[in-house]
């Protein structure tokens, strides 16, 4: 699956890597770094895909994702109304032309 993977930089700063995938549309075949996060920042990631449960058959899905990420102390709260540090946008049309919203 493409889900969002939670590590560690070198100088300890928590980064948010995407880990690459062939399950889903648009293929990508290699890992991508999202966002690395200082104290006190919050992140959003919004991505779309195309699934397949495998080349034989004709099934598929579509899911939508928004991930929410935070180096903050863990509150009900956090993410309402919230100032985004980093907003990241990575939904496609999945049948080509312009992306959601960019019309």
């Amino acid at each position: 699956m493409d889900a969002p993977r939670h590590v560690r930089d070198r100088d300890g700063t928590p980064v948010v890597d995407r880990l690459p995938s062939r399950a889903s549309f648009p293929v990508r075949r290699v890992g991508t770094r999202l966002f690395s996060l200082a104290p006190g920042q919050l992140c959003r990631w919004r991505a779309n895909f195309r699934f397949t449960g495998c080349q034989c058959a004709a099934r598929w899905w579509y899911e939508q994702w928004t991930v929410h990420v935070a180096q903050a102390l863990a509150r009900p709260d956090l993410f309402h109304d919230a100032e985004w540090t980093r907003d990241r946008d990575d939904r496609v049309h999945l049948y080509g032309g312009p992306r959601p919203g960019r019309r």
